[in-house]
């Protein structure tokens, strides 16, 4: 079987900023075509901000293909790479608030939601507190914030896997304070003084793209090294890790009745040492009307070509709705 390829590159053909209260303005843009099927694009991390290739895996002739930037990171304002930036009011529920003045905004009625890692943390908050606006979901890499999902990365699970990533990730920290390590990266991500911070910073992201990627990726680790890239996303990722997210434990996949109407697409990666394949099947044993592609030959980043025929596959699907 030929596997499907991402779409060609496409610009936007609209852009904007939209502010949502709180003194923050979110950046969202707008590419295919305009009186397609819309697909709202929420991107990962937290922290992670859209990139060009996001908008791939929707056929432009088809969609509408919508993205936006989160509080905090992007191109969104202020950025969370200045430590005077307050996370205070950076929840999973403003961010799904935001989305539905986004909605309002862009004179969406229905749309359909495409989310990988974070990003299906916040699609399946979103929907299940507004599911009469959603069409379908496309949900990859599933993450739900439950508290094994957080000791897989943060305690044990990845590090007996990537051991030697760990120690660096570990060492990063005085021995005295590696009890909770998450806390002590806070720490020093609040720090005043732009070394600290910055190395800070850079040791947490190296740790994400180690279980990120199967296999070695210049850009993206390069992407993940930049300061104000590192310093914005480790913040607002360690600020979601110690909150839980800001849910229930347990509560996206207890919650599935309220979406178990919407047709849904669940894509794992069998390798995926980001987000273990465990969650994504514990979300179809409670909702076993999503259909589920455990996909063999991937991890948790969209570089496998089994994954992208998956995705343009299930997208291919939603797209006249």
């Amino acid at each position: 079987m030929k596997h499907r390829d991402l779409y060609p590159p496409v610009e936007p053909y609209r852009t904007g900023m939209l502010d949502v209260g709180d003194g923050q303005r979110l950046w969202w843009e707008e590419c295919g075509n305009p009186d397609g099927t819309p697909v709202l694009v929420v991107h990962g991390g937290p922290g992670g901000g859209c990139v060009p290739d996001h908008r791939r895996a929707y056929d432009p002739a088809a969609y509408r293909i919508i993205l936006f930037d989160q509080r905090g990171c992007g191109r969104s304002e202020p950025h969370a790479s200045d430590p005077a930036v307050s996370l205070e009011t950076n929840t999973t529920w403003q961010l799904a608030a935001d989305m539905e003045l986004l909605r309002d905004r862009l004179r969406v009625d229905r749309w359909v939601l495409s989310g990988s890692s974070w990003g299906s943390t916040l699609a399946l908050a979103y929907a299940q507190s507004h599911p009469e606006r959603v069409l379908a979901m496309v949900l990859r890499s599933i993450f739900t914030l439950r508290e094994s999902e957080v000791r897989w990365v943060y305690h044990e699970g990845a590090s007996r896997l990537l051991p030697e990533r760990w120690q660096e990730f570990r060492n990063a920290i005085p021995e005295d304070e590696r009890g909770d390590l998450v806390a002590a990266y806070r720490q020093r991500l609040e720090s005043a003084d732009d070394d600290v911070r910055v190395s800070a910073a850079q040791a947490w992201t190296r740790w994400e793209t180690a279980g990120m990627l199967l296999h070695p990726n210049p850009q993206v680790e390069a992407l993940f090294a930049q300061p104000r890239f590192a310093v914005a996303f480790a913040r607002i990722e360690s600020h979601y890790v110690a909150h839980r997210g800001f849910l229930e434990e347990g509560q996206l996949i207890d919650g599935v009745d309220a979406v178990r109407h919407i047709p849904t697409v669940i894509l794992q990666g069998r390798y995926d040492l980001c987000t273990p394949p465990v969650t994504a099947w514990d979300l179809h044993r409670a909702w076993p009307e999503a259909e589920l592609h455990l996909v063999n030959d991937a991890g948790h980043s969209l570089d496998e070509p089994g994954m992208v025929h998956r995705l343009i596959e299930a997208t291919d699907r939603f797209a006249n709705r």
